[in-house]
């Protein structure tokens, strides 16, 4: 299993903060954003990274990040020159995944939870991972019924069929390469992984997409309030008092 974190974009609803550098670099209580994805991916077992990154910030990945040794990783690095969606990932990573298995996770997604029994456990197909949360309709909706089983996936839908949010972390086997490859934009113009087409859309035509609830802290840091949300939770965490 090897893992990427997709870490590029332009971060535009966290100006000013995002125009001195990457909004994954940003401080969430007393490290930098992008160390917890890679805390999950390492905690997961997963110690050959691929870390994709907007051009324009490269020089302080590499600076902050080294070679991977100091995590008792290795980390590889690929530029991402404009944001095409969460699917072109898999097109940028093509040489990196080769024929092995992947997880994706996103570099602002931050969570306090232990994706390690699925990852040692998959095989094949496909696992997106959901939580219960108020505001469906601002993230990708899932829809399953009593057995687990997948009946559709939304992005961003105006009127929900569940209230069960697409986490951004995601375990799929090497084909999701060539499904990438062969995705056509959406209607929002992106390559995406959960609208209409998409990877998720794909591996549920096939029989093949697992869905599976999260307990435990999720949150996509890219505005104030759920950047601020993090900061409190891992200072509590950390035994401060807020």
């Amino acid at each position: 299993m090897k893992g990427i974190v997709l870490a590029g974009g332009k971060a535009t609803r966290l100006k000013p903060l995002s125009k001195i550098t990457s909004k994954q670099l940003l401080p969430v209580y007393n490290k930098p954003m992008i160390f917890y994805p890679l805390e999950t991916l390492l905690k997961g077992g997963i110690k050959d990274i691929l870390i994709i990154m907007a051009p324009e910030y490269s020089g302080h990945f590499l600076n902050l990040l080294g070679s991977g040794k100091e995590f008792g990783a290795r980390f590889t690095y690929e530029i991402q020159e404009e944001p095409r969606g969460l699917a072109d990932a898999f097109i940028i990573g093509e040489n990196f995944i080769g024929d092995d298995n992947v997880c994706l996770i996103l570099g602002d997604n931050i969570f306090d939870y232990d994706f390690s029994p699925f990852i040692q456990n998959f095989s094949s197909g496909a696992v997106t991972f959901v939580k219960q949360v108020h505001d469906p309709e601002r993230s990708g909706v899932v829809e399953f019924d009593k057995d687990m089983k997948v009946i559709s996936i939304e992005e961003k839908p105006a009127n929900p069929k569940s209230n069960y949010a697409s986490v951004g972390f995601y375990i799929y086997d090497h084909r999701v390469i060539e499904i990438a490859k062969n995705l056509k934009p959406s209607g929002r113009g992106e390559l995406e992984i959960n609208g209409t087409p998409s990877i998720n859309n794909t591996f549920l035509e096939m029989g093949e997409l697992k869905v599976s609830i999260i307990e435990g802290l999720w949150e996509d840091a890219g505005t104030f309030n759920s950047l601020l949300r993090a900061n409190i939770y891992w200072a509590k965490k950390n035994g401060f008092t807020v």
